[in-house]
């Protein structure tokens, strides 16, 4: 099947600016050390374990269609930094990652890093998500802005349901560390929230980084 030729993403072994046949390889590299450190000793083993489930799966299909379909430099950055703040996830688990101690934050109330990663989510996949759109697809108008905001809302939507799956299936005490909720029963709605939020707000960065470089 031909897949058109959009901004920044190729097909196929072509490369287009703002991108370098390098690059991924060495944000691969990176990526594979900071979760192999972040694999050591994590808080809740099992719980590491259902969180990397998604992980695998993600960058399994970035490795296995690389040579038919690569993202620009700048969405494999925001792609890399999101899987940097997971691993932390993982590795503490999100309702016990410890950033308002290494800020100097005070310590009392919710641990809001689970709310931060969700946000996270829909800002720093947003770019990725709109290149994917733009290969496979050939919307216009206004679908280009509403498409990809969609498409982020549906995945967080999706990834709501896999951790009420798993509090149904684990159940206990691996289920709760899964779902994170810290008693908040709208945990989930503002949970989707934040991921629309940052998609909106990763759409806009992505707009003005496209106009600096002279695309539409």
């Amino acid at each position: 099947m031909h897949l058109p030729t959009k901004p920044g993403i190729s097909h196929q072994g072509t490369y287009k600016p703002g991108q370098s046949a390098r690059y991924p390889l060495i944000l691969l590299g990176a990526i594979s050390v900071w979760w192999l450190m972040m694999a050591v000793n994590p808080a809740f083993p099992k719980d590491w374990l259902l969180e990397n489930v998604l992980v695998f799966v993600g960058l399994g299909l970035l490795v296995r269609y690389y040579g038919k379909l690569r993202f620009s430099d700048f969405s494999y950055t925001m792609v890399f930094m999101f899987l940097s703040i997971h691993a932390v996830g993982a590795h503490f688990t999100n309702a016990e990652v410890p950033y308002r101690e290494w800020l100097g934050l005070p310590m009392d109330g919710r641990n809001h890093f689970d709310r931060i990663v969700h946000f996270l989510y829909g800002f720093l996949l947003m770019p990725a998500f709109i290149e994917l759109l733009h290969a496979r697809t050939e919307i216009q108008g206004i679908w280009k802005v509403t498409a990809p905001v969609s498409l982020v809302i549906s995945q967080s939507t999706r990834y709501e349901l896999i951790e009420w799956l798993a509090v149904v299936v684990f159940g206990g005490p691996l289920g709760q560390a899964y779902l994170g909720p810290q008693g908040d029963v709208w945990d989930a709605q503002r949970d989707s929230a934040l991921a629309a939020l940052g998609a909106v707000c990763g759409l806009t960065v992505y707009r003005i980084y496209q106009r600096s470089r002279g695309q539409k």
